[in-house]
């Protein structure tokens, strides 16, 4: 048989690997499994609104390009860093390392009316005024370059304009038990 494409549903079904599933064939189960797998770190994004701090956690975020230095981050079709960057507001990369587990729930949910994630919290400014971080592994002040929609989320392209090292601590980084789903 050449290699290539199956040409026939016998051929596809021999060609599957053992334990392979159709995504949206019944696979969802492995699917969500395999994709949880997926090593992520943990991020709090921070900029400036109104004159106030923002922020959110990521962790889809990672290295793109070295020269300009270049990060993407996918953002949630519903989060406020959209609208930012669409004002092309900076924004602030913030790595957390394992100490900061606490800071998963402050920046895991939008911020209702009132509610300030940042209070209590040591923060420095970047040169762009955003906050970063106090205790953070070290931060990276971006400027979003171009945008791609994924469904539920947005892929930022940032170039990368200012970091600062911090505490020196291990990253923190998860597995999800499902990747389908927060």
């Amino acid at each position: 048989m050449p290699h290539g494409q199956p040409t026939t549903e016998t051929d596809a079904q021999l060609s599957q690997p053992a334990g392979a599933a159709a995504v949206g064939a019944g696979g969802d189960d492995t699917l969500a499994t395999v994709l949880g797998r997926i090593p992520s770190g943990l991020f709090v994004v921070t900029w400036r609104e109104s004159g106030h701090d923002r922020g959110m956690l990521a962790s889809w975020v990672m290295q793109a390009g070295f020269h300009p230095p270049t990060i993407t981050v996918a953002v949630g079709t519903s989060r406020g860093l959209l609208a930012a960057l669409g004002d092309r507001t900076p924004f602030v990369v913030n790595v957390l390392g394992e100490s900061q587990r606490p800071l998963l729930a402050r920046f895991g949910r939008p911020a209702g009316p009132g509610d300030d994630p940042f209070a209590g919290l040591a923060v420095n400014r970047a040169p762009c005024g955003a906050a970063s971080i106090a205790d953070a592994v070290g931060w990276l002040e971006c400027h979003a370059t171009a945008r791609v929609d994924a469904g539920d989320h947005a892929v930022v392209v940032a170039t990368v304009t200012a970091a600062g090292a911090g505490s020196g601590a291990a990253p923190l980084v998860h597995l999800r038990r499902n990747g389908l789903r927060y």
